[in-house]
């Protein structure tokens, strides 16, 4: 693949939900080391989209490739460079956080070990409680640890900081400009714009 491949190309995207137009021919491209705001109000599409580019949602039409791949064709491929922080966290209710930040970092089979440190502490996170017991912005803690460690050339944010507080939020900011200046793409969605400028 050419080193000029865009991390994230969308050409064209389109979905459909019967009569409702959720995506209409979306066209972006992100680079390496570059940080993409993808700001819209709820609703307007943007978790739709990355559900497509990860090939989690099939496109009505036109394409999303993750560094010329397509991960609805293709998603073993397409996920090997990418880590994702999605909107509301999901994980697993009885594990610890340490257990589940291991859990995501064998699933995604690459992670900086020494990095997941710093971030633990970066972000005060207390990795023996259980995820059940964690509040949502704690929670959304254990997901940005988890993606960040991976150092994977693309980070995929979906309203990342949902829940965090002002200090937690600076962290992030922090943990952003670590990923730019290491080449990492970075594709923020948000409905605030501070957030994202």
């Amino acid at each position: 693949m050419a080193a000029s491949e865009p991390a994230l190309l969308a050409d064209g995207l389109t979905k459909r939900y019967g009569d409702t137009l959720a995506v209409d021919r979306l066209n972006l491209a992100v680079r390496p080391g570059e940080v993409y705001g993808f700001l819209g109000p709820n609703g307007a599409g943007k978790t739709t989209t990355i559900r497509m580019a990860l090939g989690l949602h099939r496109p009505t039409s036109g394409r999303a490739a993750i560094f010329g791949i397509d991960a609805w064709r293709d998603p073993v491929a397409a996920h090997r460079r990418v880590a994702y922080v999605a909107g509301e966290p999901a994980l697993w209710p009885r594990l610890t956080a340490e257990e589940t930040l291991i859990f995501l970092g064998n699933i995604h089979g690459s992670v900086d070990e020494a990095y997941r440190q710093t971030l633990i502490g970066r972000f005060d996170l207390d990795v023996r409680k259980q995820i059940r017991a964690l509040s949502k912005g704690n929670r959304q803690k254990v997901q940005l640890v988890a993606a960040l460690a991976t150092r994977a050339d693309l980070l995929i944010l979906d309203e990342p900081t949902s829940g965090l507080d002002p200090l937690m939020e600076a962290a992030f900011r922090e943990s952003v400009r670590e990923a730019k200046a290491r080449g990492q793409a970075v594709f923020l969605s948000s409905h605030i714009l501070s957030e994202v400028e």
